[in-house]
């Protein structure tokens, strides 16, 4: 086990509705998300003096320590590469806490990515910015790749050639989502399960994926309070240790469009963070009883992660494997396909409730929770458990 193992605990979740449309500013969203989590750990803002968001984040650590009413901050942080952040600000919040930098870290994500900025659409400039990421946007952009579902799309398919995967695979993985989104009253998609069919009748985005294979646009904002393990003990929640937490970049590593390696059939970043992961805890992937992984790189991810052999993701899952009462339930929450895409930082909370005990979609004897960030990126992961 490493250093870090057990030595930080969430002791907080705090998060928004998910909507379309939240008809507030994100700096609003960041100031309530950060309040109930503090309300959810039995804490006062002026209790926190470390804060940790993406650098896609639009409201500084400042500004939220001045809308939550945070007197002083000792420690501040912003992970870059989208989605890849998650798992990697409670990370760094517990970084700060094993060394003593910080007691109380916020972490947070808060954005309209349906109402305002949409993620999913062309940055028609970035091709020609004066940067890294514009010149290696230069060479996919002018070939149609700039969005992730396009992206996203060109691995897919070599997966599918190389593994025999099809579509119908992928689209168990969004009916699984759905299914438990459909249970889970803050879900977009409270109601709303889906079917296999639905999915292959949904419109196509970047053949090989449908419209159901990808991620929401939502509106919200969640936010994750890490703390001591041994001060978590004494608040208002059961604490959930931070077993494990590891980032991951890989070779020849792009964002989004790492095209030059030898193979496109893997994900080395994230096999990376899985063996960090199973190293610190000391425990392997039979040790974990609920999976939060990642839209849409959800077979290559177990096969990285080493749930099953590569090429073995789509028997995996078959006959319910990810469903309530299967051998992983996946996405318990209803993921970024059902409940809502806050780029990851959502999954982070289940995991959480996962363990201690108060999921909607609630696993039996949960002691272990694996938790991804986004894919395709540099990346990152958690494992978290029962104190």
């Amino acid at each position: 086990m490493s250093a870090l193992s057990g030595r930080a605990a969430i002791a907080g979740i705090g998060a928004t509705e998910f909507s379309k449309d939240s008809g507030r500013s994100e700096l609003r969203l960041a100031a309530e998300a950060v309040k109930a989590a503090l309300d959810d750990a039995g804490l006062r803002p002026s209790d926190v003096d470390g804060l940790v968001t993406f650098t896609m984040d639009s409201n500084s650590e400042i500004a939220v320590a001045r809308e939550v009413g945070i007197p002083e901050l000792t420690f501040f942080s912003q992970i870059g590469y989208g989605g890849g952040a998650a798992a990697a600000t409670v990370q760094q919040a517990a970084m700060a806490i094993a060394t003593g930098i910080a007691d109380v870290v916020v972490c947070y994500r808060a954005f309209n990515e349906r109402s305002g900025h949409r993620f999913g659409q062309f940055s028609t400039e970035l091709a020609a910015r004066a940067t890294s990421a514009g010149v290696d946007a230069s060479w996919s952009y002018p070939m149609g790749l700039g969005t992730p579902a396009a992206n996203v799309a060109m691995v897919a398919r070599r997966y599918m050639h190389a593994y025999g995967a099809t579509s119908e695979d992928f689209g168990r993985i969004a009916v699984a989502d759905r299914k438990h989104a459909a249970t889970n009253p803050a879900a977009f998609f409270y109601g709303k399960p889906i079917t296999l069919a639905d999915h292959q009748a949904s419109r196509w985005i970047a053949e090989p994926l449908h419209l159901l294979d990808c991620c929401q646009e939502s509106d919200g904002a969640v936010a994750i309070v890490v703390t001591s393990a041994e001060r978590a003990r004494s608040l208002r929640q059961t604490p959930v240790t931070v077993r494990a937490a590891a980032q991951g970049s890989g070779p020849d590593q792009f964002v989004m469009t790492s095209y030059y390696r030898d193979g496109l059939t893997g994900l080395p970043e994230m096999g990376l963070v899985g063996q960090q992961l199973w190293t610190q805890a000391g425990l392997a992937p039979e040790d974990v009883q609920v999976a939060i992984l990642f839209t849409p790189f959800v077979l290559i991810q177990l096969e990285e992660l080493g749930f099953c052999p590569r090429g073995e993701a789509r028997n995996f899952i078959a006959d319910g494997a990810i469903e309530l009462g299967g051998r992983l339930p996946l996405n318990t929450h209803g993921g970024q396909l059902g409940e809502a895409y806050i780029h990851g930082m959502n999954g982070i909370a289940e995991g959480v409730r996962q363990v201690r005990g108060t999921a909607v979609n609630q696993v039996d004897d949960v002691e272990h929770v694996l938790v991804t960030a986004g894919t395709g990126v540099p990346t990152s992961g958690l494992v978290l458990g029962a104190a």
